[in-house]
Order: structure tokens, then sequence, then C-alpha cells
């Protein structure tokens, strides 16, 4: 071999080393980093976003890494998203379709860069009151101290809502305290108030803790006051809280309840969020596991009262796998 053969030789060893150890695109790439926004700690929404990101962290062909961000739940985190502090978002159907027609607490301040992934499973109202109380039904929160969730909550709206279907306004309760989840569960424990709503999936976390004194008994939402809520919101649906899901709870009670559902703001890429939705379909098992509630989402029911347009991505899964 000459002098000149083995330079060319040497030139295209090196080459091919070069490709062979060369990254791929998606490796040499630094993971984009998003946030996905939750709800309380206590509540469903946190532990269902952690098993989301640590399903998309491991997804070969995503290269995303997903923060997730603890906040005031449902109206909280539309707002992250209208403001763009946030690229995934926890919620409630109802929520979300207020604010992305600009109703009820979104008058004047739609938010319109939003668009849906997949529902979830039910979050039931829970209405919670002392055994002291007196308090079977929800027309009897009439002159008794209630907590309503904080100001602006999608509980707070839920509340308000049950309310007026028994005939009641605030201005009827004795005190509406704006207190969050777990503030709810303490003085709900402690006796500062007669009962609290909770909008949160069955198993929730804060009211297992509640129900741990013994001393405090579900309100079901039931009767022709149920069937009007439903007519005018028709986000609700009746759901039952099967015996015994909670300690000293013997008897099934019906209450109402919406959705929760997964948001991406419209300005992420298509193919970020097609391959956002396919890592969690390919890992169901493991977001199955990381709550009760989860179990729920399924490829059938991912669209169950999907209450917005979806995001074109989320859309182009849907049609690949033939779910209308």
């Amino acid at each position: 071999m000459t002098p000149r053969h083995r330079i060319v030789a040497l030139v295209l060893l090196l080459g091919l080393a070069a490709l062979v150890g060369a990254p791929t695109p998606i490796e040499a790439q630094a993971k984009r980093l998003v946030t996905i926004a939750s709800g309380w700690v206590v509540g469903v929404y946190y532990p269902l976003a952690g098993a989301m990101s640590r399903i998309v962290y491991k997804a070969k062909d995503l290269n995303l890494r997903a923060t997730v961000e603890s906040s005031g739940a449902s109206v909280a985190n539309a707002k992250l998203i209208g403001g763009g502090e946030a690229e995934f978002a926890l919620l409630q159907n109802d929520i979300a379709y207020y604010a992305h027609n600009g109703t009820e607490m979104f008058k004047d301040q739609a938010v319109k860069n939003m668009g849906g992934v997949f529902t979830i499973y039910p979050e039931l109202i829970h209405v919670v009151a002392t055994t002291t109380s007196g308090i079977r039904s929800p027309k009897d929160l009439k002159g008794k101290t209630v907590a309503i969730g904080p100001l602006g909550s999608g509980t707070e709206a839920n509340a308000v809502q049950i309310l007026e279907a028994y005939g009641l306004k605030l201005g009827d309760l004795r005190k509406a305290e704006r207190i969050g989840a777990g503030e709810a569960a303490d003085a709900l424990k402690d006796g500062r108030v007669d009962a609290a709503f909770f909008t949160v999936g069955l198993g929730g976390a804060v009211i297992i803790d509640t129900f741990v004194t013994g001393k405090v008994a579900l309100v079901p939402v039931t009767g022709t006051e149920a069937e009007a809520l439903k007519k005018r919101y028709p986000f609700y649906t009746t759901t039952p809280v099967p015996a015994n899901t909670y300690k000293g709870q013997e008897q099934e009670v019906s209450t109402v309840a919406v959705m929760a559902m997964m948001v991406a703001r419209s300005d992420l890429p298509e193919d970020l969020v097609y391959r956002f939705t396919k890592a969690i379909f390919d890992d169901l098992a493991q977001f199955h596991a990381a709550h009760a509630a989860a179990k729920h989402l399924t490829l059938k029911t991912a669209l169950d009262g999907m209450p917005i347009p979806l995001h074109p991505g989320a859309e182009k899964f849907y049609k690949e796998k033939g779910v209308k």
C-alpha cells in the first residue's frame, strides 16, 4: 500500500469511527424541559402527573423531561396554560370548557391556547359533614359553616352550583370558608367547620385522612336536585361511592362528578404532543399503578366527556388508533 493509499484508508477509518460513535439526532439534543401543572400534593392530580413525568422521561423517541408543579388545581392550571407558564395541565372538564369559552369564572379572560389530550377519571364531589352537625342533605347546609374550596377554584364552582341546585346561596351559609383541601380536612377533624366540599377522585388521600377520625360522613347529592344540576350543567354525571370506600362508610352513597382531563398548550409542536400521548398509552401499566383513579384511562375512554377541541398531536394519535 502506498503512502497515499494509507492516508486515504486512515481517513476512511476515522470517518467510519466517527459515524459509529456519533449520537443519533435524538441523543444529540438536550432533553426539552416542560412543566405539568397538577394540583394539591394530597390530591390525585399530583401522583398522576408524577407518573406521566416518569413515563415520558424514559420514552426513547420523545427526548422530554417533565417537571411536576403543585398548584391550586383546575382554575389555576387553566390560567397557567393561558399565561404560557405550563405546557401541560390537569384540570376538570367543566373548568376546561369555561376557560375555552370564556364563561363563568373566565368571563373576559378566555383561554384559547389550550387543546385536549385525554380525559382520565371521574372527579367526585365529596360533600363531607361532621356526624354531630345533623347534615344529611346539601339543603341542610343552610346556617352552617362550610369549607367550599379556595376562592376562584374548581371546587368552589362545584360547591356554588350544588348549593344553587338545592335552592341555597352562599349567603344562606353561616360562613363560607375558602380554604384548600388539606386545611379543610383539618378543620373538619377539629370541628371548626360543619362540612366541606372536595372535588377529588374516588379514594383521594385527603378524604381517607378525614375519615380516619370516625367523626365524619358523606352527604349524598341525589334526587330531583341532582337531576336539575345535571340538566343545567351537562358536565356532571351521577357516580356512586361504593360501600366501605372510606372508614366507617358502610353504605353506598351517590353523588355527582366531573371528569379530570389532560390538556396541552396549543403552541406545542404537533409531533411532541403526539409522542407524549403515545408514550402514556404505550405504558398504561405504569400510569395505572400511580393511583386507583388512573385505571379509568384506556383508549376506549380517552375522549369521554372531552369538552374542547383536541390538540392536533393528540388528534393524530387517536386517528391512527381508530378512536373517534
